[in-house]
C-alpha cells in the first residue's frame, strides 16, 4: 500500500470539468497534461474539419499515441547507438590495457 497522499484535481477540458484523483506529487504534471490536451482538442475543433467531441478526442489520442511511438522509436535508436559506442570504447580500453 502506498503512503502517498492523493486528492481530487479539477480539470477543465473543452469547457467540461473533470475531477480526477491523483497523488499530490503528480498533480502539477496532470494539470499540465490536461492543458495540453485541451489545447490540442481546441485546435482540432477550431479547424472545423471534425465534428463531435468524441471524434476530436479520438483524433487527439491518435496524434498523441503517434508522437509517443515516434519518441519510443527514437529512444530505442539512441540506446542502440549508445550501446555501440560503449562497446567500441570498451574494446579500445581493453586493447590499450593489453598493450601495456
Amino acid at each position: 500500500m502506498s503512503n502517498k497522499q492523493s486528492s481530487a484535481v479539477s480539470l477543465n477540458i473543452l469547457g467540461k470539468e473533470y475531477k480526477i484523483a491523483c497523488d499530490f506529487d503528480e498533480q502539477e504534471s496532470l494539470i499540465e497534461s490536461a492543458k495540453q490536451l485541451d489545447d490540442k482538442m481546441r485546435k482540432i475543433r477550431n479547424a472545423g474539419k471534425i465534428n463531435g467531441d468524441d471524434r476530436i478526442a479520438v483524433m487527439v489520442a491518435l496524434n498523441i499515441a503517434h508522437e509517443l511511438q515516434l519518441l519510443k522509436d527514437e529512444n530505442l535508436r539512441l540506446n542502440q547507438n549508445l550501446n555501440e559506442c560503449l562497446a567500441n570504447m570498451r574494446h579500445k580500453i581493453e586493447n590499450v590495457l593489453e598493450n601495456d
